[in-house]
């Protein structure tokens, strides 16, 4: 790791890592705001109840929206959040490798006394702070809204915690393989489109196994079917063996990523 060119990054990333995590936490405010208006309404839970079970599955609700935890899994974790972090380890993975060779910057990096492997592990660490950063804010906005937003919130935080730590580790291996082709391609727009696509496939196949019982064995194609909030919050879920190989593989392809890039022949 190169402490200058992580000073840098960390410079360059942060306004809009600052950006996103400002957007994300006030949409789980609101969130978290209009919950009390909508665990008290019949209607709504028996609209969710009326719903055909794969629909449920798909959305996260087929434990139902009463209980804080169910609440936040539902139509925080399994909405909008997941998209905004499929799109940062996306952009971010390929500006940190791809976009530098691209546009001709690497040359420039690589001609000061910084080997390759210290350029590659300074990036992927930016990456993967960035990830943690989302989740710790994300964590502390959860746990402050139901202090002060919700009148005596009965819920979990071992298991809101829980939910945040395998959000941390699923995203970090999306990031590890989206870093590994962004270190594959000298074209910025080809590492967009390669990481774009299969991201986009993965998500597609488990959410196409969760509507369809006779396509659940599409969801085991995916990482996305690691993350299972609904079953994280009635602690039916082995966390602590998915962290593990969550975490496991990240660092294998990690450091796939960095031989890879130290390696190969770059069209500087």
């Amino acid at each position: 790791m190169n402490m200058a060119l992580l000073r840098n990054m960390a410079k360059v990333h942060g306004k809009t890592l600052a950006s996103y995590i400002s957007a994300t936490v006030l949409y789980e405010l609101l969130i978290i705001w209009v919950y009390p208006s909508i665990a008290n309404s019949p209607q709504l839970n028996d609209l969710l109840t009326s719903m055909p079970a794969g629909l449920m599955k798909a959305l996260g609700v087929e434990g139902g929206i009463q209980k804080y935890n169910d609440y936040l899994s539902a139509q925080f974790y399994g909405t909008l959040f997941v998209v905004i972090l499929m799109v940062y380890c996306i952009m971010t993975s390929v500006q940190a490798i791809a976009r530098l060779v691209d546009r001709g910057s690497m040359a420039y990096l690589l001609s000061t006394p910084v080997s390759r492997s210290k350029v590659a592990v300074t990036q992927a660490i930016v990456l993967v702070f960035g990830l943690f950063a989302f989740s710790i804010c994300t964590t502390i906005g959860g746990l402050l809204g139901a202090q002060f937003l919700i009148d005596a919130p009965a819920y979990d935080k071992g298991l809101f915690v829980q939910v945040n730590l395998i959000v941390f580790l699923l995203f970090t291996f999306i990031a590890s393989y989206c870093f590994l082709i962004s270190c594959l391609c000298d074209d910025e727009k080809r590492a967009l489109s390669w990481s774009s696509s299969l991201t986009v496939l993965f998500y597609s196949l488990d959410l196409v196994g969760k509507m369809s019982s006779n396509l659940t064995w599409m969801r085991y194609l995916s990482p996305f079917y690691l993350f299972r909030p609904q079953d994280i919050v009635k602690g039916t879920f082995p966390v602590g063996w998915v962290s593990l190989g969550l975490g496991i593989g990240a660092l294998l392809i990690f450091w796939l990523s960095v031989s890879v890039f130290r390696r190969r022949d770059l069209p500087l």
